[in-house]
């Protein structure tokens, strides 16, 4: 599975970004999918992810009510809508691709960025104050 971010850019305190992420390869596997980010100086970190079995939706507390994951299976392609955005969540965003086993619940998500297999180039997201 290659995926391919884009979409990122600058934006004022309080705006808008949806960045994008399209898969190609073999997709038709269980995957979850995941958007990390990486700040400068700091470890990569959970932000979002999407449950292949069941849908459900993870947040990490500091975007849940502010971002969106969402999956489009007949394009291949995942996105994060961001609104409110704050000068803090300034950072290079990764979409990764996780496969997940059959015996594993619906719901199964992980916050680890180490158990993704696939992941895309990362987009510059830049929130100005």
């Amino acid at each position: 599975v290659q995926l391919q971010a884009s979409g990122g850019g600058l934006v004022q305190t309080g705006g808008s970004l949806r960045i994008s992420c399209v898969a190609s390869g073999r997709t038709s596997s269980n995957y979850d999918i995941g958007w990390f980010r990486q700040a400068q100086g700091k470890e990569r970190e959970f932000v979002a992810a999407l449950a292949w079995g069941d849908g459900s939706e993870y947040y990490a507390d500091s975007v849940k009510g502010r971002f969106t994951i969402a999956r489009d299976n007949a394009r291949n392609t995942m996105y994060l809508q961001m609104n409110s955005l704050r000068p803090e969540d300034t950072a290079v965003y990764y979409c990764a691709a996780d496969r997940v086993p059959p015996r594993y619940s619906a719901s199964y998500y992980s916050p680890y960025p180490d158990e993704y297999e696939y992941w895309g180039q990362g987009t510059q997201v830049t929130v100005s104050s």
